[in-house]
């Protein structure tokens, strides 16, 4: 990625979370990613560790229309994704997709608490103040169907060294950086 992109997003986010009034810690550990696929506008995120603690995280993300993270599972962490302003669709599947269609079968995951099935790979269409529960192995995707939003997530203790598992092998969970311009903001991936 390069450090303009990078300094772009952070401006963009920091409005946004300004706009609908969320206040963000003193030095926030940003965590801004093309997942190393070197096309943010698709395939982009900006995260913001709110909580690390040894049993559980906090994050807040943003993203714009049209970025996606692309599908993942974890091995350990279980996890709320909550949408905090905007829209915010999922694509989730109870086993690794295999290929673009979707495995046969189904899961049923807690949305706001209740249980809802779904088939492989459909569609869950969160609301503002909605979430859903995801545990470790449910593989899923997400992105805004709105122009912008903000997304929260709670979750058990988080090592995205170790525990992000993606469909694609040439993801790489934190990117590469060109430095075209002096960075805003240090990210979590910056070296000392």
């Amino acid at each position: 990625m390069l450090r303009s992109q990078i300094n772009a997003a952070y401006r963009a986010a920091s409005a946004c979370f300004a706009r609908h009034h969320w206040a963000l810690p003193p030095a926030p550990k940003w965590d801004i990613t093309d997942f190393g696929l070197g096309d943010f506008e698709r395939f982009g995120l900006t995260l913001i560790n709110l909580a690390e603690e040894p049993e559980y995280c906090e994050k807040l993300m943003w993203a714009r229309r049209g970025q996606t993270t692309p599908c993942h599972t974890h091995a350990k962490k279980k996890e709320d994704i909550i949408c905090r302003a905007g829209q915010l669709t999922l694509e989730l599947w109870p086993a690794r997709p295999a290929s673009p269609a979707s495995p046969p079968g189904g899961l049923t995951v807690p949305v706001n608490g209740q249980p809802r099935a779904l088939a492989a790979g459909e569609r869950l269409v969160l609301p503002p103040g909605s979430r859903v529960t995801l545990v470790p192995g449910v593989w899923h995707a997400f992105y805004p169907t709105s122009d912008e939003c903000i997304i929260g997530e709670v979750s058990t203790a988080n090592d995205d060294l170790h525990d992000n598992f993606f469909t694609n092998p040439d993801i790489g969970r934190f990117p590469g950086i060109t430095e075209d311009e002096p960075a805003q903001i240090r990210l979590l991936s910056d070296r000392s």
